[in-house]
């Protein structure tokens, strides 16, 4: 059963059994009404109380049946609450650990709560696009008062019950042994009649109408694109506004709009994104995994001082090793810098800034790194230099450790070759700020063992990423996916755009920064290294020789003061820059290419039906396991706009059929080769179907 049903003396006691965080999924419903009737017909019975096992008093809805038929079905949460409610024998919900979204909305249904301290209370349904809708909006004010109350559902942050015990949302705390403290509760308030209702409550909030106004102005400039947000500030202003059963059902009709919203959609294909990330078909969750108590570094660069930071901030001491004295310096002065303005910021206790620093240590002795479990290469994006490191690798590592390259687009196959134990090779590609980036792309060779692919996965959530697991391919799935979106960014260049038109028409859509921003940021000397290779390597493949002729007038970026835009010193500000402006045009000239005006709306779709003909090509090569797996590459290490959901759900809400008419009409035009559908693509739309 999803809810054990047992009567202790005087009191019955309704534990909810549904691990592991107590989701109320039909079962579990179902199991509350049946185990409430069961109460209320046992004369014997004077009180009830309503808890969680395990870890959690219950976190809310079961998100494993999120847009199935079961989520609607009779009894609805909204169906127990009003069973909780109306019960002639009070009711007393006993809160531990986890109380969130519609578990909190049940213990709000209940005549009594009483929690434990350091419990999560939370309304986080705007974190899916949606609002509380079993009631939260219109009992959360009435207990908490309405400005703490729409300050906690308009962020959906938890907060701890302790914060909260003076409120009326907790009749009392509990120390000590909470279900032996709720069922004493219990008994004391047995006779207790009329039975408190929170629906009874009036919300009292002096000048309101100024309050909500303030708060109306103040989310609508933060909330940007979404409209949940904006949302909840109405239905909490309903608690206020209207008799609580009117709050109710105005609460009910917005959160139906919401759930119907693309925003929303996004949201929540996002948040089963980073689920199924996780989950690799052949490698069973029971898969043994290799402990990681320690983990060493090679390379103290940019890179792997930000790798070494992850581990440290997971409380996994780390080595990282460098050949020269100056360079392991230098390296371990960056980290500490980077420490030292996260403690200045208050975002680091003094504490935890002196143990995570202490965790960190250089060495110039690749045999004081062997008893490492983990060594993650950060070195020169060289096929020749990795050769280096990983047969030293092999001879100094310890027998089990995991050998992890942080290539970002060589053979991770070919890397496994240079030793003897390929089985223990994996690709952990890191993204840069590699201590800020949330983004692991997990690179899986042929050879590579199961449990070190099982625990790279775990090991991506201890050191809070998203790890998404990529077949061994050029550039695996993020950077195989934006060359093209370079090169039609190129291409645009040529035919009459200039790189501030691209740029700002693709932040208008919604990326964090455009490609030539990003270019100046990351370094342009790195797309040059890469693409001359690929001139060798691939030469049918095209490439606008712009980015070229700015390389070799020494334009790298930021780093250079100059790249596609000039810099200022001290500023990262991008300035258009007339020298390269006119570069790109008389680069136009050269190649007999008449500019012509080109759209806002045909540089977005130039650049990101690219990136998602790019990726239905990588699902079909099986480099992909699932669509949602390339939009959480692009949501969380390429600044692809999270209410647009990633490139592949984008192209699904756009329509496929849609996409593929598009692009054959840029098959007509200059390049047009690049605009060939992908067979998975050219199938899905003829069959009118979607990736997701």
């Amino acid at each position: 059963m999803t809810a054990e049903y047992k009567v202790n003396g005087a009191v019955a006691v309704i534990t909810l059994n549904n691990p592991p965080v107590n989701g109320l999924g039909h079962s579990t419903r179902s199991a509350i009404v049946e185990s409430m009737k069961q109460a209320l017909d046992n004369d014997a019975v004077k009180a009830i109380v309503i808890t969680g096992a395990g870890k959690a008093f219950s976190g809310g809805a079961d998100i494993k049946e999120f847009n199935s038929p079961k989520a609607l079905a009779e009894p609805t949460l909204h169906t127990v609450i009003n069973v909780v409610e109306s019960s002639t024998k009070p009711v007393v919900a006993a809160i531990h650990t986890v109380c969130m979204g519609g578990g909190l909305e049940l213990a709000l249904g209940c005549h009594y709560r009483v929690a434990s301290a350091g419990a999560q209370i939370a309304l986080p349904e705007v974190k899916l696009g949606i609002l509380p809708g079993a009631g939260g909006t219109q009992r959360l004010p009435r207990v908490l008062g309405l400005e703490m109350a729409l300050n906690m559902i308009v962020s959906g942050n938890p907060v701890p019950s302790e914060k909260l015990a003076k409120t009326a949302l907790f009749n009392e705390m509990i120390e000590g042994d909470l279900l032996e403290g709720a069922i004493a509760f219990a008994n004391k308030v047995a006779d207790t009649r009329p039975l408190p209702k929170v629906r009874d409550m009036k919300v009292d909030y002096p000048n309101y109408e100024a309050f909500l106004q303030f708060s109306r102005n103040t989310v609508k400039a933060m909330a940007g694109p979404f409209p949940a947000p904006l949302k909840c500030v109405e239905a909490v202003a309903a608690s206020v506004t209207k008799k609580f059963d009117d709050g109710l059902a105005y609460e009910r009709q917005l959160f139906v709009d919401l759930v119907q919203t693309t925003e929303s959609k996004a949201l929540r294909h996002a948040f089963f994104g980073e689920r199924a990330a996780s989950k690799v078909p052949d490698v069973p969750e029971d898969t043994p995994t290799r402990p990681i108590k320690s983990a060493a570094v090679i390379g103290a660069g940019t890179m792997g001082g930000g790798i070494a930071m992850n581990f440290a901030n997971a409380g996994i001491p780390v080595q990282i090793l460098e050949m020269k004295q100056e360079a392991l310096d230098k390296g371990l002065a960056t980290i500490r810098k980077n420490y030292e303005n996260t403690l200045k910021k208050g975002k680091l206790t003094q504490e935890k800034f002196d143990q995570r620093i202490s965790l960190i240590t250089g060495t110039l002795s690749y045999e004081e790194i062997g008893q490492a479990d983990i060594v993650v290469e950060a070195v020169f994006e060289d096929i020749g230099v990795k050769e280096q490191v990983f047969k030293k690798l092999d001879e100094v590592m310890k027998q089990g450790a995991i050998l992890a390259s942080n290539t970002s687009t060589l053979d991770v196959d070919k890397i496994a070759s240079f030793t003897k134990r390929p089985q223990d090779v994996i690709g952990l590609h890191f993204f840069s700020p590699a201590n800020v980036m949330k983004l692991l792309e997990i690179v899986r060779g042929a050879k590579t063992g199961k449990d070190v692919l099982a625990t790279s996965l775990q090991l991506s959530k201890k050191i809070k990423k998203t790890g998404v697991v990529s077949g061994v391919c050029d550039g695996f799935i993020g950077n195989r996916m934006i060359e093209q979106y370079s090169r039609q960014a190129g291409f645009l260049l040529e035919e009459g755009a200039l790189p501030e038109q691209v740029d700002k028409a693709i932040e208008k859509f919604g990326f964090a920064m455009g490609p030539f921003r990003m270019g100046d940021l990351a370094g342009n000397d790195i797309g040059w290294y890469i693409r001359k290779r690929r001139y060798v390597e691939k030469p049918e493949v095209t490439y606008s020789k712009t980015a070229d002729l700015l390389c070799e007038m020494g334009r790298f970026g930021q780093k250079t003061s100059a790249g596609w835009y000039d810099y200022k010193p001290g500023d990262r500000k991008p300035y258009p820059s007339q020298v390269v402006n006119d570069m790109i045009i008389k680069h136009s000239a050269d190649l007999g290419i008449e500019r012509r005006k080109i759209s806002d709306e045909e540089i977005v779709q130039r650049l990101v039906f690219a990136l998602v003909n790019e990726g239905a090509q990588i699902l079909d090569e099986g480099i992909a396991m699932r669509a949602s797996d390339i939009d959480m590459v692009y949501l969380t290490g390429y600044g692809f706009p999270l209410f647009r959901g990633g490139p592949m759900f984008y192209a699904d809400t756009v329509g496929l059929p849609s996409v593929v008419m598009t692009m054959e009409k840029f098959a007509k035009g200059r390049h047009g080769e690049a605009w060939k559908p992908a067979p998975l693509l050219a199938k899905l739309a003829a069959e009118g179907k979607t990736f997701n």
